[in-house]
Formats: C-alpha cells, sequence, structure tokens
C-alpha cells in the first residue's frame, strides 16, 4: 500500500520526535482545518492524551471572534492555562504536515508567551 505526500511528512516529522523525546517532556500535537485549529499533550510512554484545547469547545466558540488568528491565540492561551495547572512547562512542539506560518507560528509564539518551553 503507498501512502500519501502528507500522510509520509507526518509520519517522518512525528518519529523524528518520538526517537528523541525523554521522559520529562511531552509532545505537543496540532491538528489545523480550514476553519478550527486543536491541539493536544500526548505523553508518548504511556500513550495517553494529557490536555486537549480546540476552537470547538463551547466557551472558546462563544467567544465569538471570527478571526481565525484571534482563534488560535485563545485556544493557545487556554491549554498554556491548563498545562500550568498540571505543571508542565517543557514540551516538543509537534507541527504536524503543516509549515511553521501563519497560525501554526501564532499558536507557538503564543504558548512561548505564556511560559512553555520548546
Amino acid at each position: 500500500m503507498k501512502l500519501s505526500t502528507t500522510t509520509r511528512k507526518k509520519f517522518r516529522i512525528t518519529n523524528k520526535l518520538k526517537k528523541v523525546s525523554k521522559s520529562d517532556r511531552f509532545r505537543l500535537s496540532i491538528f489545523r482545518s480550514s476553519k478550527n485549529i486543536s491541539a493536544q499533550i500526548i505523553d508518548d510512554s504511556k500513550n495517553i492524551t494529557l490536555l486537549s484545547a480546540s476552537s470547538v469547545e463551547k466557551d472558546i466558540k462563544e467567544s465569538k471572534s471570527k478571526n481565525k488568528s484571534e482563534l488560535s491565540k485563545i485556544v493557545a492561551e487556554k491549554l498554556a492555562k491548563k498545562a500550568q495547572e498540571k505543571k508542565i512547562t517543557k514540551i516538543y512542539f509537534d507541527r504536524g504536515i503543516y509549515k511553521y506560518h501563519g497560525r501554526i507560528k501564532i499558536f507557538a509564539e503564543t504558548l512561548r508567551k505564556n511560559g512553555m518551553e520548546f
């Protein structure tokens, strides 16, 4: 079975992160669609999701921000707040198939401003 280019790219980036990952850091995986953005912090040693945040959640949808870049800032702030409550500060940033540009870059910079290290 032949894999598509995007699938190969995603596996290549994620597997590189998994190889260098240590037990003191978790992986932050991002999914971006044409309208929404979601992210989750994953513990690869136990294969579980620790935290997640998405623009589809009720409280974020009610904020009435139609701008997609503002939406990514709000989701990043919410995820950073949840991570600080669980005392998670060091992560690996898994951008998946997306370039570090636009909404992904805004998301990452907002996380850094809120105390996350990667």
